[in-house]
């Protein structure tokens, strides 16, 4: 049975108000929680960005949920760093936590004064990193010369099984790549035959493990509103790669969007005042095979929508005994 899962936006929210809709949540129906790990907000709009390790331990200690979070280790992070991150959380919380591993955005890892490297660079430093987190999770003592350094490394704090680290993708190649080490995939919501298509490279070269796919939504009462919160907050994250890798401020982003049409939020961002709207969308991914969906309610307040979606969504959207 596919979880649904609660997207907390650290680039959009304060980690206090955060916490409190993550506990609400819950209350209200929600399986899961999720975050992503980013330096920055996408938006000057946005306003945010609060460290999401900190924040994780937090809500893993004040709910029951099973959390999840993406995280780009290389450059910004040291890969060993990760590992006791990783490690740390899931010994405090066994059997609740999993970290999804991607290349990065400039916008979050320019902020070291390291150039900023090609796509296939990050790809094979990420894969050095996998390699160099598990090893630790293991219990190696791990050195390592690279496009990435490690001397003599131990974890001494250790869950007695792994947390799950899954590969985050948004095309079918890297999907396919990620096969070969994930322990599942993480992408977020595209058109039903894209999604097919990466949830079949992805199989069909071998990868294992659940399906987890984040889920942009802009709901309210009004359509006007829903489309107005939508534009506002969520247009300046509308760029396929290279773009939205390779720009490195806000103030880009915002720049960049300035006077973007709202068919190119709608292509992002699953716009509708009808509930009924995002079941059909919801059942359309459940079809598809997703263990787990994270829904990703765009605005910044955060209570109306869960009220809604715990209330006249997941129910509909959940096999009935």
């Amino acid at each position: 049975m596919t979880a649904f899962g609660f997207h907390a936006s650290h680039e959009q929210i304060h980690p206090a108000k955060l916490l409190e809709a993550v506990v609400h949540a819950e209350r209200v129906g929600f399986d899961a929680a999720m975050c992503s790990d980013h330096f920055s907000p996408w938006s000057e709009r946005q306003g945010q960005s609060g460290f999401a390790w900190s924040w994780l331990g937090a809500a893993l200690q004040a709910t029951n949920l099973s959390f999840g979070v993406v995280n780009a280790p290389g450059q910004r992070y040291h890969p060993a760093i990760i590992a006791q991150a990783i490690g740390t959380l899931g010994a405090m919380y066994p059997g609740r936590f999993w970290a999804a591993l991607g290349t990065g955005e400039a916008s979050n890892e320019h902020i070291t004064g390291d150039v900023w490297p090609r796509k296939d660079v990050r790809s094979a430093r990420l894969r050095e990193c996998v390699d160099v987190i598990r090893a630790l999770l293991a219990g190696e003592e791990v050195s390592h010369d690279g496009l990435v350094t490690v001397d003599r490394a131990r974890l001494w704090t250790r869950p007695e099984e792994p947390p799950a680290l899954v590969g985050a993708a948004v095309s079918v190649a890297t999907a396919r790549w990620c096969a070969e080490w994930a322990d599942g995939l993480i992408t977020v919501n595209a058109p039903v035959d894209h999604l097919r298509q990466m949830i079949d490279a992805y199989r069909d070269a071998g990868g294992r493990g659940p399906l987890h796919l984040q889920v942009h939504v802009s709901w309210a009462p009004e359509q006007g509103e829903a489309e107005a919160i939508a534009y506002e907050q969520w247009r300046s994250n509308v760029f396929a790669p290279p773009v939205c890798w390779d720009l490195e401020t806000a103030e880009h982003f915002d720049v960049a969007s300035a006077d973007l049409p709202m068919s190119k939020v709608t292509d992002t961002v699953n716009v509708s005042s009808d509930l009924g709207r995002h079941v059909g969308w919801l059942e359309e991914y459940v079809e598809l095979g997703f263990d787990q969906i994270a829904l990703h309610h765009v605005g910044q307040e955060q209570r109306a929508f869960l009220d809604a979606f715990g209330a006249e969504v997941l129910p509909k959207v959940r096999p009935t005994a």
